[in-house]
């Protein structure tokens, strides 16, 4: 059957937040209809170009092969076990999804069942509502010093960890692929079996797969404290229920908070009435910020797909909501005022915001300031260059010249902010010595005296490097370089006290901290940008404007490099450039 080429019809079958039904409402025709069996799917499918599904509908092999106009499949949520992946990459069809949408609440739901098997405190409420005064049969034990084994360490691990380090709990990971992430985290990387001997709760946050099916059985469950607890908000298959209830049941485990079950809805009712046993029906994600999160995310990965915009074909250019970009450094207001008032001025958007994607947001590379001002002057969209390592990205660390100022005042000053010591060493060792010691920098003094920036123990590094960057800035003229002879930058800088020595960062790293939702100092990072797209001068009452939706400025975008495709006016030069009107 051919489809006319009228707008895009769109298949709802599971319940999803009003505001991604309103986008696609309007860009394309929606039909809802949730609770259908697999049969009434198969004799509809082929009516339809995209379909949006929860937990509840599978989109097994037969439906897809049957979706003869199917374009993409949109899931709104974050895994894809309910969705024949392969199958559908064989049909040519997109597969989209919220994979942070869920992150979130699923994190606090995880932390609200360990909170609750600590404390026992549904047997507490419940004892208390049949009116009872059992309080010393609900004896609890704390978090502080608590061992917490995360087995996988994607998004809602990650988010766990830093949840459960707020309590003073201790983090051991069982993550097959060490990751930058983990670096970062504070956290040991064990093997499984060494986690469940060591620690006193295991939450698993892993997908299902063949290799993850039944990864904690009996022999698992037997390397485990009969003090500790497990707790499962990924999902059912990954954990052996009836190995489980032999456990819980033989005194062999503490006691055991599930949210997801092999069979849903759940029917193992020893398992779930088991007193050891905190139920709830698979509801960690159930947050109605998270589905609204979810909704929308896959809307408009939807819209964009059925409107058929590749604008990537010509540059990689796109146009992209305000709220899903965020800086990677600080930000000075000054500076973002007096841009906001010039591009109001001017109306043009010179040059493009450079980003690198992060999931379905945008982590700003270059022209943080522009990014601001845009959103100080109530900018629904801009448009951003899109980079990525694998496209040549690149990173620099800067070294900062403190000037006008008289060394020994600048040294009085660091030593001055609390829980930071300056640490003697020599211009030979300063490398190896900051390497070693974790060091946030070191300082090189004009008159040849060097010093290892030490962090008290306990003391975020990237708050503490803040904190010191925003003092010796304050006092004194900074500037930027990638110089480290002090003789050659004596000569290029008369009135230099110190040079301030960074540690060589990642893309990764920077990628990491900014997730976790702290900065880097400004003028620190400095990224290399293959490719860096000049003089867009796009109209900034395109981009400004309410009435026009996404998808119709990434095809107003489209239509822009296309003119310019066409007149030749698209001109790329491989070398490197000096700017001086920037």
């Amino acid at each position: 059957m051919t489809i006319p080429n009228l707008r895009p019809r769109v298949l709802v079958c599971d319940p999803i937040a009003e505001n991604g039904l309103t986008l696609l409402a309007q860009h394309t025709d929606v039909d809802v209809r949730t609770n259908l069996k697999p049969e009434e799917i198969l004799a509809i499918i082929d009516q339809y170009q995209g379909v949006v599904v929860r937990s509840a509908t599978t989109m097994t092999a037969e439906i897809i092969e049957r979706g003869h106009n199917l374009k993409v499949i949109g899931r709104a949520g974050a895994g894809l076990d309910n969705i024949d992946v392969r199958k559908a990459q064989e049909k040519h069809i997109a597969v989209v999804n919220a994979p942070d949408a869920n992150t979130v609440a699923v994190a606090e739901h995880t932390m609200g069942l360990l909170l609750a098997l600590a404390r026992r405190l549904p047997r507490a409420d419940e004892s208390l509502k049949a009116g009872k005064w059992e309080k010393q049969s609900f004896m609890g034990t704390g978090l502080v010093g608590k061992t917490l084994g995360l087995v996988g360490f994607g998004r809602i691990g990650r988010q766990v960890a830093i949840r459960a380090q707020a309590f003073g709990m201790k983090i051991l990971v069982n993550q097959l692929r060490p990751t930058p992430e983990l670096n970062l985290a504070e956290a040991r990387n064990v093997d499984l079996h060494e986690l469940l001997h060591l620690s006193d709760f295991v939450s698993l946050h892993v997908p299902m797969r063949a290799d993850t099916q039944g990864i904690v059985g009996r022999a698992e469950l037997a390397r485990m404290k009969p003090t500790a607890y497990i707790i499962n908000t990924a999902r059912g298959g990954v954990v052996d229920e009836d190995a489980l209830l032999e456990a819980l049941s033989d005194g062999r485990l503490a006691g055991a908070a599930l949210d997801v079950f092999v069979t849903e809805p759940a029917t193992n009712t020893a398992l779930i009435q088991h007193e050891k046993v905190i139920a709830t029906p698979h509801i960690a994600a159930s947050t109605e910020d998270a589905q609204r999160v979810a909704s929308l995310a896959v809307a408009e990965q939807i819209v964009e797909i059925l409107r058929d915009v590749e604008v990537e074909n010509i540059l990689p250019l796109r146009v992209v909501p305000m709220d899903k970009i965020f800086p990677h450094e600080s930000i000075d207001p000054k500076r973002v005022d007096k841009l906001a008032a010039r591009l109001d001025a001017e109306g043009l958007l010179r040059n493009p915001t450079v980003v690198m994607q992060v999931e379905d947001k945008y982590m700003v590379l270059d022209g943080a300031t522009r990014t601001a001002a845009f959103k100080k002057l109530g900018y629904p969209h801009t448009v951003v260059q899109i980079c990525s390592p694998e496209t040549g990205l690149g990173l620099h660390t800067w070294y900062h010249v403190a000037q006008k100022i008289e060394v020994e005042d600048l040294l009085d000053l660091l030593r001055a902010i609390p829980n930071i010591a300056l640490v003697p060493s020599t211009a030979e060792k300063a490398d190896d010595d900051m390497f070693a010691y974790g060091s946030l920098c070191y300082l090189h003094t004009a008159d040849g005296r060097v010093f290892l920036v030490q962090t008290a123990a306990g003391l975020n590094r990237l708050d503490a490097l803040n904190k010191l960057t925003e003092t010796y800035i304050a006092a004194c003229t900074v500037d930027r370089t990638l110089e480290k002879d002090l003789i050659t930058l004596k000569n290029d800088y008369p009135n230099l006290a110190a040079l301030i020595v960074f540690p060589e960062y990642t893309v990764s790293q920077v990628m990491q901290v900014t997730l976790s939702g702290r900065y880097f100092p400004a003028g620190i990072t400095r990224f290399l940008i293959p490719g860096r797209i000049l003089r867009l001068n796009a109209e900034l009452a395109i981009l400004k404007s309410a009435e026009m939706s996404l998808a119709d400025k990434s095809k107003w975008l489209y239509d822009f490099l296309e003119e310019k495709t066409k007149h030749n006016a698209i001109r790329y030069y491989g070398e490197p450039v000096y700017l001086l009107d920037e």
